[in-house]
C-alpha cells in the first residue's frame, strides 16, 4: 500500500491571511491537536516581520509552546537570515524558503527580483548547515496570475539551482490555482527524473475546482507528498480570487477512500475541523466536516421498516 505524506500548513499559509487575530493559546491548542492526528510535517508560523504578517507576531511564543510529538517534524518559514536566526533559536528542524518562478510575482510578493531572493536564500541555506533540514518552495510553478503560464524548463532551473545548494526538498506550488491534472502529471514526471534525491512535495490551491484532481493526477506519477490546510484556509493576497489550500480532511478522506495510506486519524482531524469556524470566526470550505465520511452512515427513517415489512417477497 502506498503511503501519502502530509505536511499541514493551517497555522502558517492558512492563518496569515486571516483578518482577526487567532490567540497564540489556540494556536498552541490547535497545533497540539494537529500532532497527534498522523501528519509527516507541521508548518508551525512564520518567522517574517510582525509588521507584515501581524497573525503571526508570536511566532516565538507559539514554538516555545508546542507539544513536539516524536514523528512529527516542525517547519517553519524562513525568509532570510534574520527569520533564520530566529528559527534557530526556537529549535525548528526543517526551514521553509520561499520565492517564485515568475519575476512579476516576486516582485509584488516579496519586493524584489528574483535574483535578488535566489542570493539572500543562499545565505540562509549556508546559515542551516548542521542546524536544520532546508525547503525551497517555488511558487506560481503552475502559471502566474500577471504573466500567465510559466514554462516547464523555467521551473526546473530554479529548482536545480537550489539543488546545487544542497537542500533536502523542494516544495512546487500552485499559488494561484491555475493548474491542470495534465499540467500536474507532466511536472511530476520531469522533477522526479531530474531530482529523483530530493523530497519532492506538491502544493496545489482549489480555486478554480481543481485542487483534489491535480492531487490524484500527481499521485499516479509517483508524488508522495503534499502540502494541505486544515479547513481549506489560506490564498495569495497578490492574486485576485486566489482561494485556499487544497482541504486536509477532504484530500485524506478521499485518498484513504481510495485505499492509499496517509498515516492520519481521519476522525480526530475531523473534530479539528469542525471546530475551525468558531476559531476563525467565519465558514470554511471543507466538505467531509460538514458532510461527514462517505462510511458514516445513518439510521433509516422510522417509516422504512413499516414499508419493508409491507412489501410482498
Amino acid at each position: 500500500m502506498t503511503r501519502i505524506h502530509f505536511n499541514e500548513v493551517v497555522t502558517r499559509d492558512g492563518f496569515q491571511n486571516e483578518p482577526h487575530f487567532v490567540p497564540t493559546e489556540d494556536k498552541v491548542a490547535l497545533i497540539d491537536g494537529l500532532s497527534h492526528c498522523g501528519f509527516a510535517k507541521i508548518e508551525v508560523t512564520s518567522f517574517t516581520s510582525s509588521k507584515a504578517i501581524p497573525m503571526l507576531k508570536d511566532a516565538e511564543a507559539v514554538m516555545g509552546q508546542i507539544e513536539r510529538v516524536p514523528g512529527v517534524e516542525y517547519t517553519v518559514l524562513a525568509p532570510n537570515v534574520r527569520g533564520a536566526e530566529r528559527a534557530l533559536a526556537c529549535r525548528a528542524e526543517e526551514w521553509n524558503l520561499v520565492m517564485s518562478t515568475s519575476e512579476t510575482h516576486n516582485l509584488a510578493n516579496l519586493r524584489m527580483g528574483r535574483e535578488q531572493s535566489f542570493a539572500g536564500l543562499r545565505e540562509v541555506v549556508a546559515q542551516a548547515q548542521g542546524h536544520a533540514a532546508v525547503n525551497v518552495s517555488l511558487s506560481t510553478c503552475f502559471g502566474c496570475p500577471m504573466e500567465g503560464e510559466v514554462a516547464e524548463s523555467e521551473v526546473l532551473r530554479w529548482a536545480g539551482r537550489f539543488a546545487d545548494l544542497g537542500v533536502r526538498g523542494l516544495t512546487i506550488c500552485d499559488t494561484t490555482g491555475m493548474a491542470h491534472p495534465r499540467q500536474a502529471a507532466a511536472m511530476a514526471r520531469a522533477l522526479q527524473t531530474r531530482f529523483a534525491e530530493l523530497q519532492i512535495t506538491f502544493h496545489f490551491h482549489n480555486t478554480r475546482g481543481m485542487g483534489l484532481a491535480n492531487v490524484l493526477a500527481s499521485v499516479d506519477e509517483g508524488i508522495h507528498r503534499f502540502d494541505a490546510s486544515l479547513g481549506g484556509l489560506g490564498g495569495c493576497p497578490y492574486a485576485p480570487g486566489a482561494s485556499g489550500n487544497i482541504c486536509s480532511e477532504d484530500t485524506i478522506h478521499m485518498l484513504q477512500a481510495m485505499g492509499f495510506d496517509t498515516g492520519i486519524d481521519l476522525q480526530r482531524l475531523l473534530t479539528l475541523a469542525r471546530h475551525l469556524p468558531q476559531l476563525v470566526g467565519h465558514e470554511v470550505p471543507s466538505q467531509v466536516a460538514k458532510a461527514g465520511r462517505i462510511n458514516d452512515l445513518h439510521p433509516a427513517p422510522p417509516y422504512v421498516q413499516a414499508l419493508r415489512q409491507g412489501i410482498t417477497p
